[in-house]
């Protein structure tokens, strides 16, 4: 499997989707518009894809990996010729039927937000202190996992294990 998403000029996830994006694309002053991208060369045995969007370099900052986005159930069938496609602002527009679970901005000691938009949809990178590279995962699985909207990550990680057929990652760093 890979993972395909197009970068600004200087190789960092694009503004409107990250720290340093236009009102238009901001919820809460949290950017909130998921970049497009492309989950390719899916196993023609896969059932469901789930997706990790995780910021490692947060570690020092606050201590633990910051989730930025986490989705699962979605339909291995909505691949064509093996390539599943989200479009700019897939999170919020719930493509392809995914169940999203929830950000780090859900934890009681990052602000607690029970805001559904805000908790349980993609949270753009905003690094604070130096460029950050941010992981994007997917997971080719052959089962559905047992969620519900706003789950947790340890959650899908748990139902995964014994069910992943194929992955891939991409690396993408953000500026602060």
């Amino acid at each position: 499997m890979r993972i395909r998403v197009e970068l600004d000029e200087r190789g960092m996830v694009p503004d409107r989707y990250a720290k340093h994006a236009d009102a238009a694309h901001l919820y809460h002053g949290t950017p909130t518009t998921s970049f497009p991208f492309a989950v390719e060369e899916v196993p023609d045995a896969a059932r469901t894809v789930a997706l990790a969007f995780v910021d490692f370099d947060s570690i020092p900052v606050c201590g633990f990996p910051w989730i930025h986005w986490c989705a699962a159930n979605i339909p291995a069938s909505e691949a064509e010729n093996g390539t599943i496609r989200f479009a700019e602002n897939a999170s919020n527009l719930g493509e392809h039927g995914m169940v999203q679970g929830r950000n780090s901005s859900a934890a009681r000691w990052a602000g607690g937000s029970t805001d559904p938009l805000l908790a349980c949809r993609y949270n753009g990178p905003q690094p604070p202190d130096r460029t950050h590279v941010y992981t994007l995962a997917a997971f080719a699985l052959d089962t559905e996992l047992p969620l519900r909207e706003g789950f947790w990550m340890s959650e899908m990680v748990d139902g995964m294990r014994g069910h992943v057929i194929g992955h891939a990652v991409a690396d993408l760093p953000a500026r602060a």
